[in-house]
């Protein structure tokens, strides 16, 4: 039993439409579902990805008026993408340069040539070379050139303050391989690395940086709510839940979404993880060719689409 990648990290904005601005025309990623939080259907829940809203390329965001994060450890603290090559990585350099997004100087980082930056909310992200390894699916309307898309997610890296608890879930609950270990690029602590299925790229990586000495995050704006990890199928959610009761790892059960299963619970650092099904996907209840054009509710919630819709801001 084993999960094969990340499926998607999901992130707070306080500002839905500054948010789509740029992600969309900054960032060059589709937005594949215009749907609500369904547990919270005040708030939007947006969905980016690539040109075929393909599972592992879904970074979204539940739209809550939230005060900025408070940065610190027990916290999702930097969020992996991937592009192809190292001119897709100086291609982007001049692009952030030229829209005043924050970002540093390209570097090495555990031997992959990266770039950081954060967005208008002080998200943090990290390109990185993946070499195209992955194929990849651009989108036709992307401002940003096909060969300098943003190709998925990658590495995602998390905070905690001790190692040996969330390493035993990992390595004997999640059935991840330890694979190294680097100095941590923000001069605080030693990253250590964890890899899904056959571990071939950051796509299939958690990065677990150990941080005593900061201070507990507080969620909010510009920080991340939680990350998922992909499993193929219905069979494999099941086979994930039943392992969790017999571990005794307190978790939501299994959760329909409509768009994919979910299983929820923490780590013991604190963070929270999903498990997530690969399918149905998005085009379940509109054509690919026009997702996230409109708003998507499913089924469940389509009898309040009239309340729901009432409380929304428009973001277009």
């Amino acid at each position: 039993m084993q999960l094969t990648g990340v499926h998607h990290l999901t992130a707070i904005t306080a500002n839905a439409r500054a948010n789509k601005k740029f992600y969309t025309e900054s960032l060059g990623l589709r937005l594949v579902k215009k749907t609500v939080n369904q547990d919270d259907t005040s708030a939007y829940h947006l969905f980016y990805a690539d040109g075929l809203a393909s599972p592992g390329t879904d970074l979204t965001f539940f739209d809550w008026p939230a005060p900025p994060e408070r940065r610190g450890t027990r916290s999702i603290s930097r969020t992996g993408l991937r592009v192809a090559d190292e001119a897709a990585l100086s291609w982007w350099t001049t692009r952030f340069a030229d829209l005043g997004v924050k970002a540093e100087r390209a570097r090495l980082i555990d031997g992959r040539q990266s770039l950081d930056f954060e967005d208008p909310e002080g998200q943090r992200f990290r390109l990185t070379v993946d070499g195209a390894r992955v194929p990849a699916h651009a989108w036709a309307k992307s401002p940003v050139p096909a060969e300098h898309q943003i190709r998925g997610l990658g590495a995602i890296t998390i905070s905690v303050p001790d190692l040996e608890n969330t390493e035993l879930v990992l390595t004997r609950a999640m059935n991840m391989t330890k694979l190294r270990e680097y100095d941590s690029p923000d001069g605080a602590g030693r990253v250590h690395v964890y890899g899904m299925g056959e571990a071939a790229g950051p796509e299939q990586e958690l990065h677990v940086a150990v941080q005593p000495g900061l201070p507990v995050a507080r969620q909010g704006a510009g920080g991340v709510h939680h990350v998922a990890f992909r499993t193929p199928d219905a069979e494999g959610m099941e086979a994930w839940a039943a392992r969790l009761r017999e571990l005794r790892i307190p978790s939501s059960g299994e959760v329909e979404r409509y768009y994919f299963r979910s299983l929820y619970f923490r780590e013991p650092g604190g963070n929270l993880f999903e498990i997530a099904t690969d399918g149905p996907g998005f085009a379940v209840d509109e054509p690919l060719e026009s997702l996230g054009e409109n708003l998507s509710l499913p089924p469940f919630l389509e009898n309040r689409r009239a309340a729901i819709e009432a409380r929304l801001k428009p973001i277009d």
